[in-house]
């Protein structure tokens, strides 16, 4: 009788340069036999690559289980293509207490068959074209009834609530409208899956933000309002206002609260419940963009980087940047341009 075993190659991407593209392709291919190896191998670049799932075959699962994986990260997201070969994959509430980073995904079938079913939920059946939220924070069971391929986006979960505070209340998987938004999302996913090898790491930082604000816009229409979430809501839209305005040296809580016409008092208010201040979002954040243009050798003089960000004393940047990432901005700019040297 011919041996036969299961193959699993990973192709890492580079290190890249300090500011240069980060945004390489890292892959995955699982061959070989269905029970137990092939499923075996494919279990742990689901658990690499998306979420840890029990895999078994079914029926309709072949001889020769074939499958395989491309990841590229950029500004703490990820992009996802999987093709495989019909599984079955269970993921319940001990999976899912050994999650160390939440994530959410939105994913759009491409080609095959895939049925999705929650606890408390009837299955859902996609098709190539359906669209698809998921939590990672929630049992589910996956069965991909034919070969199948998909792409899909994932996001950090703190990063989700962090634009759309309401999906938290979010208890069974989200039906996704065929709205103008997601349908723009998927359009969006595809042209990452193009440019992404081309874009630096500020371009990427950039592209990640686009993508949480094109999710946000999907999503919002089918979540839940309660008192609660309005205020979540609220105050994450002042976060957006404020990521938009960094460059204005002006900005503080007085023209925050005048933009969403609120008093002072009010705007203090919504943040009271947070570990952070209004004037710390605003400082946090231009130190932020500070440090990723700082680590792009293509982001000019120190000086200009803090005036570029709205800081209007040099030696008060180099003091607070020093005091929350414990390093002086001159020696992040060092590194950067002797990188590239």
């Amino acid at each position: 009788m011919e041996e036969r075993w299961a193959l699993l190659v990973h192709e890492q991407a580079p290190a890249a340069p300090v500011g240069g593209a980060s945004h390489d392709a890292e892959r995955w291919q699982v061959r070989g036999v269905p029970d137990p190896t092939a499923l075996d191998e494919w279990s742990d670049v689901l658990a690499a690559t998306h979420l840890r799932f029990d895999v078994s075959s079914t029926s309709h699962t072949p001889e020769d289980f074939s499958a395989a994986v491309t990841r590229r990260r950029f500004g703490g997201l990820a992009l996802v293509d999987c093709a495989s070969s019909p599984w079955l994959g269970h993921r319940d509430d001990d999976l899912v207490g050994d999650q160390t980073t939440p994530v959410v995904g939105f994913q759009v079938l491409r080609k095959g068959v895939e049925a999705v079913r929650a606890p408390g939920q009837g299955p859902i059946e996609l098709h190539p074209g359906d669209m698809i939220i998921w939590n990672g924070w929630q049992p589910v069971e996956v069965e991909v009834v034919e070969p199948f391929q998909k792409r899909t986006l994932l996001f950090p979960r703190d990063r989700v609530l962090a634009v759309c505070p309401r999906f938290e209340e979010i208890e069974d998987l989200p039906p996704l409208r065929d709205s103008a938004p997601a349908r723009l999302l998927v359009r969006y996913l595809n042209a990452l899956a193009l440019e992404l090898p081309e874009l630096d790491t500020p371009a990427g930082v950039a592209a990640a933000d686009a993508a949480l604000e094109l999710l946000r816009a999907a999503v919002e229409p089918g979540v839940p309002t309660s008192r609660e979430s309005r205020r979540a809501a609220l105050r994450a839209e002042i976060r957006r206002y404020v990521h938009s305005h960094l460059r204005d040296p002006a900005l503080g809580p007085e023209s925050i609260a005048r933009a969403h016409a609120i008093s002072v008092r009010a705007l203090h208010a919504v943040f009271e419940d947070c570990d952070e201040s209004v004037a710390g979002l605003v400082r946090h954040e231009r130190l932020t963009r500070c440090m990723e243009d700082l680590q792009a050798p293509s982001g000019g003089s120190v000086t200009e980087i803090a005036f570029r960000w709205g800081f209007r004393d040099a030696a008060h940047f180099s003091r607070v940047f020093k005091r929350e990432f414990g390093v002086s901005p001159s020696d992040v700019r060092g590194s950067a341009v002797t990188a590239v040297a």
